[in-house]
C-alpha cells in the first residue's frame, strides 16, 4: 500500500545522496584513488571490509563497525549494504551471485532439520532476510545494495546498485539441488533467485546487472618500498616502548 498523502509531509521525503545507480564520475575517481592506495601499500586484493571503508570514504559516509540490519555504510538518512565479488572478467559479467549474509532457520525458528520441509525452510530464510531489512529501514531510507565486482590483478572493476528489497515469500518456490543446497525460484518466471546452504547457513542472491552499471579500470601503481616508506615517516626505535 502506498504511503498516504498528508498535509504535513508535503515537500518532504527520504534523503538521497544521488539517484539510484547514478554514481558520479567524481565518486568513481575517489574509489579509484583508494584502490590505487591499497595496491601501492602491497595489498594483492581487497576484502569486504576494505570495500566498505573505500566506499564510505568516497561518499564521505560512515562505515559502521556493527551493521544495523543490512546497513553497512551510512550517509545522513540513507544506507547501503556493501558487497564485493571477485571474478575473472568484471567488464563482461551480466549476472552475479552475491553472498548476502547468514540466515539460520534453526536459530530463528527452531528448524533443526532444514531438509524435512524445504518450503518451510525457504520461507524462513526469506523471513529472516526481510526482518534484517526492517531493522535497517527503522533508521535509514532509502536502503540500497552496492556491489563491487573486482579483479585486483588487472585492476578492472564493475560497480552497480539495487534497491534492497523485501521479498514476498509466496512468490518463490524452493527445491533441493544435488549438493543438498536449497534454491529459490520465482514462481512466475522460473528464474533462479536465491541459494541457501544448510552448512553454514549462507544465503546467496543472484542479481542481473542493471543498465546503470559503472565499469572502470585503474592503472596499476608501483608498490611502495617498505624500507623507504619507514624512512619517509621517520620511524626509529624511540617509537617503541617495550614493557
Amino acid at each position: 500500500m502506498q504511503r498516504p498523502k498528508l498535509r504535513d509531509n508535503q515537500g518532504k521525503g527520504p534523503f538521497e545522496l544521488y539517484p539510484l545507480g547514478q554514481i558520479s564520475d567524481t565518486t568513481i575517481y575517489k574509489i579509484a584513488k583508494w584502490m590505487t592506495y591499497h595496491f601501492a601499500i602491497g595489498k594483492s586484493d581487497i576484502n569486504g571490509e576494505d570495500w566498505g571503508d573505500i566506499f564510505a570514504k568516497s561518499i564521505d559516509g560512515e562505515h559502521l563497525g556493527k551493521p544495523m540490519g543490512l546497513a553497512d555504510v551510512v550517509y545522513e538518512g540513507m544506507a547501503w549494504s556493501v558487497k564485493s565479488v571477485k571474478i575473472e572478467n568484471p567488464h563482461k559479467v551480466k549476472k552475479i551471485r552475491v553472498i548476502s549474509g547468514r540466515c539460520s532457520p534453526d536459530y530463528s525458528y527452531g528448524i533443526s532439520d532444514p531438509h524435512e520441509d524445504v518450503a518451510q525452510t525457504g520461507a524462513a530464510v526469506l523471513a529472516i532476510w526481510n526482518e534484517r531489512i526492517n531493522i535497517a529501514k527503522e533508521r535509514y531510507e532509502p536502503l540500497r545494495t552496492s556491489v563491487l565486482v573486482r579483479n585486483f590483478n588487472n585492476m578492472e572493476f564493475t560497480l552497480f546498485e539495487h534497491e534492497t528489497l523485501r521479498y514476498n515469500i509466496k512468490d518463490f518456490v524452493w527445491t533441493e539441488n544435488k549438493k543438498g543446497n536449497l534454491e529459490g525460484n520465482d514462481i512466475a518466471t522460473g528464474t533462479h533467485m536465491f541459494t541457501w546452504q544448510p552448512h553454514g547457513s549462507q544465503f546467496t542472491i543472484l542479481y542481473d546487472l542493471p543498465l546503470s552499471v559503472r565499469r572502470f579500470r585503474v592503472k596499476r601503481p608501483p608498490v611502495f618500498d617498505f624500507e623507504n616508506m619507514i624512512k619517509e615517516i621517520g620511524f626509529d626505535k624511540s617509537w617503541v616502548t617495550i614493557l
